[in-house]
């Protein structure tokens, strides 16, 4: 990849990120706001003090999870929208070891962890199946499964976890990722320990597909399955691993929540929203482990900062979902970025 092309490639969403609090900012003077007061009061609420950047990188944590899950599918030629399903289960299945087992910390909390990455993995197993050997379309069938999640684990909690609550009694210590430390250092925020796993899933994503025969199998069946077929790979088999491990890295996004933000699970009316959003996180962060990150820290920061913009500014917090839209907008609107920054080095070049 050339120069240019790199530079292209990070300037798209830098741009794209500029143009949404942009927009942002002319819908603030429109409706009578003051942009200033208003992204100064989302920046103080993100990053002002030792407890909101504590809660920004909380926020942040099952992000990453999410946005890799999403990147990993996307970079072997899968779309998996259901990353939001496979995060629940993940969720349900590490609440339910983290209560059903009295272990040491040190072989408790991995299997808690690992259990949710099982049940991610197998709840992405059956979309990777039926693409593998039907040909059956993953976004339809891990749009169905993101409901059947929901409900599935909602039956959980009630009737076979909790005996009829609407939430699980707290995880045992040893299998909680709470960190007394991370608190300490922030404040008190809610911060845990799996925002150390979140940079390894980082880099493990990146070393498996960029450094490992398997991640060159994955990314080639991705680009073109028949040539891939023709050199002797097994299609089939790369499409449900692909599919499993997304839905791996899902499943420890929920692990994440169910064994550090909140301790426990409870009874969802609707979806977190994590999976979904780990779309736009994956979109905005160009399918990249490093992208991923990054998009992962600018989400959790509009999330959690955008709850002080009422309190200390008077604007709707509602304003930065519409920041988001927009954000996203424009890295869909990619060409036209990179048209206009084409056209631009021509000028420069004259």
């Amino acid at each position: 990849m050339s120069v240019s092309k790199n530079w292209t490639v990070l300037a798209v969403p830098v741009i794209s990120v500029l143009f949404g609090l942009l927009a942002g900012a002319i819908i603030m003077l429109v409706s009578g706001n003051d942009p200033a007061a208003g992204y100064a009061a989302l920046w103080n609420g993100a990053f002002g003090d030792s407890f909101y950047t504590g809660e920004t990188l909380r926020q942040m944590t099952p992000y990453v999870f999410a946005g890799l899950a999403v990147a990993f599918a996307f970079r072997t030629g899968l779309f998996n929208i259901g990353v939001e399903g496979q995060l629940l289960v993940g969720w349900l299945a590490s609440v339910w070891v983290g209560l059903a087992f009295e272990l040491p910390k040190f072989i408790h909390l991995p299997l808690a962890i690992l259990a949710g990455a099982a049940a991610g993995a197998a709840w992405g197993f059956i979309p990777g199946f039926l693409k593998a050997r039907l040909r059956v379309h993953e976004v339809i069938v891990t749009i169905m499964m993101n409901y059947t999640a929901l409900h599935v684990t909602n039956y959980f909690i009630r009737d076979v976890i909790s005996d009829g609550a609407d939430a699980t009694d707290p995880v045992h210590e040893t299998a909680s990722l709470q960190s007394e430390f991370l608190q300490s250092i922030t404040d008190f925020s809610s911060l845990h320990n799996g925002i150390y796993l979140a940079v390894v899933a980082a880099i493990l994503m990146w070393f498996m597909l960029e450094k490992t025969t398997l991640g060159y199998e994955l990314r080639a069946v991705g680009y073109n399955q028949h040539a891939s077929e023709y050199a002797g790979m097994s299609v089939n088999r790369n499409i449900i691993l692909s599919m499993v491990i997304s839905g791996a890295f899902a499943g420890i996004g929920g692990s994440m929540q169910g064994l550090g933000t909140f301790g426990n699970m409870f009874i969802n009316s609707g979806f977190s929203g994590i999976g979904f959003d780990g779309i736009a996180v994956a979109l905005l962060g160009g399918n990249t482990a490093i992208g991923v990150v990054l998009a992962a820290l600018l989400f959790g920061a509009l999330k959690v900062g955008s709850l002080n913009m009422p309190i200390e500014s008077g604007v709707p917090n509602e304003l930065v979902e519409i920041v988001i839209a927009l954000i996203i907008f424009f890295v869909a609107s990619s060409y036209m970025i990179t048209w206009l920054l084409g056209r631009f080095k021509k000028k420069e070049a004259k």
